[in-house]
């Protein structure tokens, strides 16, 4: 699970920074950062602080993006990463990168893929996914499907303060009102006043 810490700085992930072992020493930072969503000195920062290092890198050429156009849309994605000497992952990344799409998909999924698509599902479309992740929109769903993925509305934990200020608003205040203030769903608000064992004082009638 992303922590996030008080000053804004977002943790690593087991997942995120087992991907950028993977992908470290063959994957510009650059690229790897568009992945997972960081900035590229951050990945750069992590990547020292776990003593990764980078092989030489070789820049693209117009030769191998012209073999990738020509191999990469009829799915030998494996044939042109052999020819070129780089990993599957960065050809498909540099196929993204030049526009490119894979219709047949005809390789397995990776667990890099996998991870990248249990990052993305939360929060985006299929179609937002395959563009991401470099394959059809068909596909992705499929992927989803087997894997079980279902998009459920994110938990966040009670604050002492939200706490706090429900105690205060509820003995004159409807949970609607609380909601409004506190900025959470009614249903949330009804479910920890319940939780709290909070009841409301009978005013006392005028004899």
């Amino acid at each position: 699970m992303t922590n996030i810490k008080k000053n804004g700085w977002v943790s690593w992930s087991q997942d995120d920074i087992k991907l950028l072992r993977r992908m470290y020493q063959k994957v510009r930072a650059k690229e790897i950062a568009a992945q997972i969503g960081r900035t590229t000195a951050a990945v750069r920062q992590q990547a020292r602080m776990l003593g990764l290092r980078k092989r030489k890198w070789h820049p693209w050429l117009k030769e191998d993006d012209e073999l990738i156009r020509k191999l990469y849309p009829d799915g030998k994605v494996k044939d042109a990463a052999d020819r070129l000497n780089r990993s599957v992952d960065s050809i498909r990344i540099r196929a993204q990168n030049l526009g490119l799409k894979n219709k047949y998909n005809p390789l397995p999924w990776t667990e890099r893929e996998d991870t990248l698509l249990k990052k993305l599902y939360p929060q985006h479309s299929v179609r937002e996914m395959a563009s991401q992740i470099g394959r059809s929109s068909s596909a992705v769903s499929g992927r989803i499907y087997k894997l079980g993925l279902r998009k459920v509305p994110p938990y966040r934990i009670w604050s002492k303060h939200e706490i706090n200020l429900l105690k205060r608003l509820y003995p004159t205040k409807t949970a609607q009102d609380i909601a409004d203030r506190i900025g959470r769903p009614v249903q949330a608000v009804r479910l920890r006043i319940v939780k709290l064992g909070l009841t409301k004082r009978k005013q006392k009638t005028k004899s």
